[in-house]
């Protein structure tokens, strides 16, 4: 990271966690309230558990369950220090705790044994009214996989997040192996850094490896081969929203609906929305519309004027512009 002043840029260096005074559970505190770091805008995710303990009295420290309906474990270690000095390498620790929730049968069965006892411990952050806790995670999690379509992919598969400030070489060759045999395993990098007393992070995704040809740009490579082996391009390196204002395909001053909700916001020119006289980017405006830890941006912002997603709109705009290269062929 560089700091830039007068037209001159210097380095910031990264600090640790342990020069911050930050333990392992204030990492999992920060991650359960901002589970986005480690999302991006394509996919929805719902925090459903936080320090679970499994019958064979191990813990994992935060569960949820993503737009895919399955059921994702996210393990965390503070630094290189703490992954090395364990019994357990930290990849198989969290295998062990992903096997755990495969038992799981049904919503109900996560509700009972996970989510009502989240909510429970975190029941100020919650509008229970009459329900209790058990009531009120059935309903949340019910709408969540009802609105993504995933009632029938329920925990069909387990998805692992690992996260930690530094990796030793064996724990990324291991993951790196079990995603090659299958394994729906991931590594993040949080390396934190101090500015002014100010704390920043940077959230950067080591594994699984991003392959050139997930990027959008490869996309427009005028080789009807390119074009054909790129069609299932990853949602994480699609144009966001500031690409598709200056498509023209929405304007500054469209009215953005929330899907499946009557709640409205004004887009503006920087890819923002005006929400009741309040700024906000559009992550943060759906998730305090649906209450879910991340959202998928773009399939749950519907343009009131064609009654169409953003996403719909996205996928259209591209599939012309490639349809047309085809024809200068």
């Amino acid at each position: 990271m560089y700091n830039i002043k007068n037209k001159k840029a210097s380095k910031v260096e990264a600090v640790t966690f342990a020069q911050l005074e930050m333990q392992e559970n204030d990492i999992e505190e920060l991650l359960r309230n901002s589970i986005d770091m480690l999302c991006d805008d394509e996919e929805s995710m719902l925090i459903v558990g936080r320090q679970v303990k499994n019958e064979s009295h191990g813990r994992s420290d935060l569960t949820a369950v993503d737009n895919n309906g399955n059921i994702v474990l996210i393990e965390i270690k503070r630094d290189r220090k703490d992954i090395e000095n364990r019994k357990e390498a930290f990849e198989f620790q969290a295998i062990r705790y992903a096997a755990s929730y495969a038992t799981i049968v049904d919503a109900d069965d996560l509700v009972r044994k996970v989510y009502a006892p989240y909510i429970e411990k975190y029941r100020s952050e919650f509008e229970l009214g009459e329900l209790t806790s058990y009531e009120l995670g059935l309903r949340k999690l019910n709408e969540f996989l009802k609105v993504n379509g995933a009632e029938t992919s329920f925990n069909k598969k387990q998805k692992i997040i690992l996260v930690a400030s530094d990796y030793d070489d064996q724990t990324l060759s291991a993951v790196a192996w079990l995603n090659n045999n299958g394994v729906d395993m991931s590594c993040f990098k949080l390396t934190p850094y101090k500015i002014n007393n100010e704390v920043f992070l940077n959230a950067e995704k080591l594994l699984p490896l991003t392959n050139y040809d997930d990027y959008y740009v490869n996309l427009m490579e005028k080789t009807p081969s390119r074009i054909k082996q790129n069609k299932d391009i990853k949602r994480r390196s699609l144009p966001k929203i500031d690409e598709m204002l200056l498509w023209g395909v929405v304007k500054a001053g469209d009215t953005i609906v929330a899907k499946g909700r009557n709640d409205e916001a004004t887009l503006l020119s920087n890819g923002n929305v005006l929400v009741n006289g309040k700024e906000k980017s559009l992550l943060a405006w759906l998730k305090e519309v649906f209450g879910w830890s991340n959202i998928a941006t773009y399939d749950f912002s519907v343009l009131k004027e064609s009654g169409r997603t953003l996403y719909q709109i996205r996928e259209d705009y591209m599939n012309k512009q490639v349809a047309e290269m085809v024809k200068e062929l």
